[in-house]
């Protein structure tokens, strides 16, 4: 049996490449995460300490998301990519330097950790841009495009934190943070030898990236998203969702692993088991998108990813039962995932990918940084168990809102992207609905 024609294999590899680049890079994101805090908590024993470090990755990362559309607009998505994973790789390799010559301190384990979190912010931008591109070259379907690119994240995230696990007990964090930053050098490598140069357009007169029109096509993918009601509702109700993801993964998980089991294996074991049900979710999805009722979907999809982990965590006195609602939670966000993905590359214009989709991130993600130190905060406060139970009722009071709302109906009747009232869109960059 012969393979498919050398034309066709030369347009997938696009596709391949940034994928297999793709885990890569979160196959190192998800081992840092494992071993930062882990390494934080070792070493200063405080909940408090370990949520102002996760603040310090993820506020830049979530300001760079926002801010680097116009930016990746103009240097173009690959070159804005390959720089960001080279950055990343740069400000992690400093991390065990300093530490093994006994000179890193809190303040500059933040600065560093802040440096990688906004170069992943630029390239992560760069990626949603590069996404459907790559997919449409490859004549792949974007909705199985965007599931496929979950469940390469989904699967990064099991071997990166079991890894990390099997690492923490050979070894040290900050040797896993060195493997981390070697993993985000790869990815540059891959992502440049896999995809295609693009040609920049000619700049015209009056169309250099000035103060002025920075802000102006900032604005542009704001005015965008604002108008789009059902869009701006899922963006409220994931911002939400993803504050209190980040207390439970950044504090609350590692801070119940090192009271319940002190085991890092333990931890890297939840964290995999949370991404090998999304990686099974996110399989489903890759057939099941097309035919998905796409509201009944999101609302028990979000609704058993979110609350039952908390809940769980907050009654468990043994690995078992938290592995169990573990796999159970990521498998409804492995589903859920790639239809919102796809049901935003149907709604947003080619052209605004960047603007829209950058802002779309950044705000999802806005409440991120807060967070981890909430979480600090509050177990100081209260308690770990007042805290767990404290975050997971508000999210599951959040995820009951999908339910209520008449305006999530619109979600199974998706509507074509348009352009921006006034603006023309340019010829042959018509929104590609799968």
């Amino acid at each position: 049996m012969t393979g498919p024609p050398a034309p066709v294999r030369r347009a997938s590899r696009p596709l391949h490449g940034l994928l297999v680049s793709g885990f890569v890079s979160v196959t190192g994101t998800a081992m840092s995460e494992v071993a930062i805090p882990w390494y934080v908590l070792d070493t200063t024993g405080s909940t408090a300490r370990t949520g102002v470090v996760a603040f310090a990755e993820t506020a830049p990362y979530v300001l760079l998301q926002a801010l680097s559309g116009p930016l990746v607009d103009r240097v173009g998505a690959r070159r804005a990519y390959l720089v960001g994973n080279t950055l990343a790789a740069g400000g992690l390799a400093v991390i065990p330097v300093l530490g093994l010559a006994g000179a890193l301190g809190l303040g500059r384990l933040a600065v560093l950790v802040a440096l990688a979190g906004a170069a992943r912010g630029v390239s992560d931008c760069a990626a949603t841009v590069l996404l459907p591109v790559a997919a449409e070259r490859g004549r792949f379907p974007l909705a199985r495009a965007v599931a496929l690119s979950a469940g390469a994240t989904r699967t990064a995230v099991i071997v990166g934190s079991s890894l990390a696990g099997v690492l923490l007990a050979a070894t040290d964090a900050l040797r896993v943070v060195a493997v981390t930053a070697a993993a985000f050098a790869a990815a540059a490598v891959l992502a440049a030898v896999c995809l295609p140069g693009q040609r920049q357009p000619v700049p015209r007169a009056g169309d250099r990236l000035s103060p002025h029109r920075y802000r102006s096509e900032l604005a542009e993918g704001l005015r965008f998203l604002r108008a789009d009601r059902l869009l701006l509702g899922i963006l409220v109700l994931i911002a939400v969702t993803n504050l209190l993801d980040q207390a439970f993964s950044a504090v609350l998980l590692p801070a119940w692993v090192k009271s319940a089991l002190d085991s890092p294996q333990a931890l890297g074991l939840i964290t995999g088991t949370i991404g090998a049900g999304a990686v099974l979710g996110s399989a489903a999805s890759v057939w099941l998108a097309p035919r998905l009722p796409r509201l009944a979907a999101f609302r028990f999809g979000f609704l058993l990813a979110g609350a039952p982990r908390f809940l769980m965590l907050a009654v468990a006195t043994s690995l078992a039962p938290v592995l169990t609602v573990s796999l159970v939670a990521g498998a409804m966000s492995g589903l859920v995932n790639p239809l919102i993905g796809a049901l935003q590359y149907e709604r947003i214009p080619p052209h605004l990918h960047a603007r829209v989709l950058g802002a779309v991130k950044a705000s999802a993600w806005a409440g991120i940084p807060v967070g981890g130190l909430l979480a600090g905060v509050l177990a100081d406060a209260i308690g770990l168990r007042g805290a767990i139970l404290a975050t997971g009722a508000v999210l599951l009071a959040a995820t009951l809102v999908p339910f209520v709302m008449p305006s999530w109906r619109s979600m199974d009747g998706t509507t074509p992207a348009e352009p921006s009232p006034g603006e023309d869109m340019p010829a042959g960059r018509r929104n590609h609905v799968p």
